[in-house]
């Protein structure tokens, strides 16, 4: 390999005007990404993966970050960081946390210029101070690159924690990452060197050409679908990017925010459904009714199915609250205590087909059922498969389009506890829930009287319902989503043996 060039400057990112490139080398905060700050990342990571309260001591603790990484030693300031966020963390809660909840924010901060130089080459190398399993899974999947140089942490192997140090060298600044460039490519430089600060210019030195990635208020986000892969499933509980302002707020907010949303709760509880429409707004949460509401089934009358895609736990209930009038709903994975805390009679059921069609048939024949057929909530605009088993229960099939707004929390979870989610929910200070009842279903495409195959009706109400609300239809299931981000099948065995 060439030896080192002497400090020089680089010209900027723009004037790289290459078609294609054998190889690259880059950084990722402020390079790769817009914002040069890896304390968000470090903050979702010490959250999801630890508790609030390790969040809120990483937040108290940024001053110190700041001052050792401006004043002392950049390497000192990323330690510091290391060490809160993931000290006595499982690395496996870790590794979820970076699969499951990094890549939405990473994806959605990714520089313009920077990608399509990056994506213009062949062999793609990611190097960075951010500890290499933290940011890996997005590397490969979501840039498309083919090998992370990163700080290494520590792993206690009796615990499998991390013990909040790194490994040797140490934290991958200045020198260590023009070392690891060299072990990586050997003889051979990269063509490309791309960083956004002094300290870069170590490994850019080494490298063909090199550019600088210069801090910009103006600098673009590549589209997601842009991306090598997209976005449709992620877990965590934050839905803005906790930056220090964000997560600062959010602290600020969150013990007016959870008495707030026991309020909402229990206040609403005992409430007949026609009026707590109407107290909903009264407590700030605006609901959204649109379309035809059918009467309740007369005496002596099968009740109607409503078919619905799956936005939060709380869709039945709200379009119980919708309709003025109590209707069943069927569920998966929910405890006792929730059902017990239910406004609305909630059936579990057990993913025994024979057996879960006798009790929906009996539910029927009392009134009125709410089913929720893609059997796991999805947060992005994409509808999940949709189980034919309801067309197979009933001819009288009332297609509701539902969609839920939130501003600060998710109230839904693949890791964490899924009693609290109503609670997350009704802790965002404005939420809106959007509700939709469509026509029902035509006797020519039901399945008894029309003769058409359950699969065909299911198909046909997934998509009424992404026409109605704008989202992409998917073969997507339940067990794809819990083994992206769980690890699992998604079954309650499964999700409670993973967490041991």
């Amino acid at each position: 390999m060439a030896p080192p060039k002497a400090a020089r400057s680089f010209p900027s990112i723009t004037k790289c005007e290459g078609s294609t490139y054998e190889s690259i080398a880059a950084d990722l905060d402020g390079t790769l990404l817009i914002s040069r700050s890896s304390f968000p990342y470090f903050m979702l990571v010490a959250v999801e993966a630890g508790s609030l309260f390790r969040g809120l001591i990483l937040l108290l603790s940024l001053p110190l970050v700041i001052i050792s990484y401006f004043f002392i030693s950049e390497a000192i300031g990323i330690q510091i960081l290391i060490f809160i966020s993931f000290a006595g963390l499982k690395i496996r809660d870790i590794e979820l946390v970076s699969r499951a909840v990094l890549p939405r924010f990473y994806a959605a901060n990714v520089r313009k210029e920077s990608f399509e130089v990056f994506d213009r080459c062949k062999r793609k190398v990611v190097v960075t101070a951010n500890p290499t399993f933290m940011v890996e899974p997005f590397v490969k999947d979501f840039l498309g690159g083919d090998k992370v140089l990163g700080t290494e942490i520590e792993v206690n192997p009796k615990t499998k924690k991390a013990t909040g140090f790194v490994k040797k060298p140490g934290v991958l600044v200045g020198k260590l990452k023009r070392l690891s460039i060299l072990k990586e490519f050997g003889d051979e430089s990269p063509d490309l060197g791309i960083g956004d600060r002094e300290s870069d210019h170590d490994f850019m030195s080494i490298c063909k050409e090199g550019y600088m990635v210069h801090p910009s208020k103006s600098a673009t986000p590549v589209p997601l679908d842009r991306l090598k892969s997209r976005i449709i499933f992620h877990d965590g509980r934050f839905v803005q990017r906790p930056d220090p302002f964000n997560a600062l707020i959010t602290y600020i907010w969150l013990p007016f925010g959870f008495i707030l949303s026991i309020i909402r709760v229990y206040f609403n509880l005992p409430l007949p459904e026609r009026i707590v429409r109407y107290t909903y707004e009264m407590l700030g949460i605006h609901l959204v009714i649109r379309g035809k509401r059918l009467p309740p089934p007369s005496p002596g009358t099968p009740g109607n199915l409503y078919v619905c895609n799956h936005r939060s736990a709380l869709d039945p209930i709200v379009i119980a609250i919708a309709l003025g009038r109590k209707v069943s709903c069927v569920t998966y994975s929910v405890s006792r205590l929730s059902r017990f805390l239910s406004p609305i009679p909630a059936v579990a059921l057990t993913r025994d087909r024979a057996a879960d069609a006798a009790r929906i048939s009996q539910i029927l024949q009392k009134g009125d059922l709410v089913v929720c057929p893609e059997g796991t909530t999805c947060r992005e605009q994409f509808l999940l498969r949709f189980s034919a088993l309801f067309a197979e229960m009933s001819d009288r099939i009332v297609p509701v389009a539902v969609n839920c707004k939130q501003n600060m929390f998710y109230g839904t979870t693949v890791r964490g506890v899924k009693f609290w989610d109503p609670y997350f929910f009704f802790m965002n200070p404005r939420p809106t829930y959007e509700v939709t009842f469509l026509d029902r279903l035509p006797e020519e495409m039901t399945v008894k009287a029309g003769g058409k195959s359950a699969i065909e009706v299911a198909n046909h109400v997934q998509k009424v319902l992404g026409d109605v609300l704008g989202f992409e239809c998917t073969g997507l299931t339940r067990k794809d989503k819990y083994m992206l981000l769980g690890g699992n099948d998604g079954k309650v065995e499964s999700m409670y043996s993973s967490k041991k």
